[in-house]
């Protein structure tokens, strides 16, 4: 029941991303992108058998594990995702406050070139 649950969230979180991606604003492409990551980690860990009381962890004399163990890899892959997630997070919020400190504006629509127009030539000084 859990993992139906946990799987309606990541759906929902993915949704929710994908319709702040469409938006104008920057920002919101910014949380957009959070809310995917988010929603992937959470995908990848229902994956890992949640409901598995017994930890993944081997005697010395046992030859495999005992069926059903929770599986220790999704939990590694989301942590590496984790790290990931966050050095991206910090670079995009950079990057968005010197756009919007270059630009003054959020707005995608109204940005209308990439292109860095020193002030003092664009007035012919």
């Amino acid at each position: 029941m859990t993992g139906l649950l946990f799987a309606a969230l990541a759906g929902a979180l993915f949704a929710i991303g994908i319709y702040l991606l469409m938006r104008r604003s920057i920002l919101k492409l910014v949380i957009g992108l959070l809310l995917i990551g988010h929603a992937a980690n959470l995908s990848i860990f229902t994956a890992g058998r949640l409901d598995s009381p017994i930890p993944p962890i081997m005697t010395q004399d046992a030859i495999q594990l005992t069926a059903p163990t929770a599986d220790p890899l999704p939990q590694a892959l989301i942590l590496t995702a984790i790290v990931i997630g966050f050095g991206l997070q910090a670079f995009l919020i950079v990057l968005v406050r010197r756009i919007v400190g270059r630009n003054g504006v959020d707005d995608t629509d109204e940005m209308t070139s990439t292109d860095i127009v020193d002030r003092g030539q664009e007035d012919g000084k």
